[in-house]
Formats: C-alpha cells, sequence, structure tokens
C-alpha cells in the first residue's frame, strides 16, 4: 500500500481533461496550467468531461504513480473552469469526493488544536 507523507498536498484540475492523456501529457498539464513541479510529491487529480473519470498522479520515490477510477453509473463532483486552474484540498477531503460526495457541501469536524505552555 501506498502511502502518503503529512506535507503531501492534493490539487483538483478545474474544468475537464482529456483522459487519453498519460503521465508525460498530465506532466504537461501540471507544470503549464497548475504552474506546479509534478516531482513535488503531491497528488495532481484530473477529472473527464462526464465526470466519470479520474486519474492521479504522484510522484513517489523514483517514478510516478498514475491512479484510475471509472465510475459505471454515478458522476464525481468537480469544480468548473473559473477564475483558479486548481483548488488544493485536504486528503480527507479527497476520500470523500472518491466516495462520490461534494466536497463542498460536506461538512466534517474542525481539527483541535491545542498550545502546549
Amino acid at each position: 500500500m501506498i502511502t502518503f507523507g503529512s506535507n503531501t498536498r492534493v490539487y483538483l484540475a478545474a474544468g475537464a481533461t482529456d483522459m487519453r492523456k498519460a503521465v508525460n501529457g498530465l506532466m504537461v498539464l501540471v507544470c503549464d496550467v497548475l504552474e506546479a513541479d509534478p516531482f513535488s510529491s503531491h497528488l495532481f487529480v484530473f477529472c473527464n468531461r462526464l465526470r466519470d473519470k479520474i486519474k492521479i498522479l504522484y510522484w513517489h520515490n523514483n517514478g510516478f504513480w498514475l491512479f484510475y477510477r471509472r465510475l459505471e453509473k454515478q458522476r464525481f463532483w468537480w469544480p468548473t473552469h473559473g477564475e483558479q486552474a486548481s483548488i488544493e484540498i485536504t486528503s480527507r477531503e479527497l476520500s470523500w469526493l472518491l466516495e462520490g460526495l461534494d466536497v463542498t457541501q460536506v461538512k466534517a469536524h474542525k481539527t483541535a488544536k491545542f498550545a502546549l505552555f
């Protein structure tokens, strides 16, 4: 099983992506459209026009992982192409998105932070 570091961020590429793109094509999108470093060990998430397929690009140690998920009947919630090319979400919100939830509608408990004196 792959584990992600605590400093790993998750970026959704707003709008639709051509799912024929493989690792190299998605790397170009990360660099040019999202203006990010594909070798940063962050998760870059892409969705097709029909919102039934998702690809996640992830650099780990010495190579890329390309995760792919296809839904048979339902659709993913996905941000439209607005002013932002990407939207940052938490890894917990990514889990919700993959389960079919709209991450903008889900209200979870906020993380408690305590100061040590």
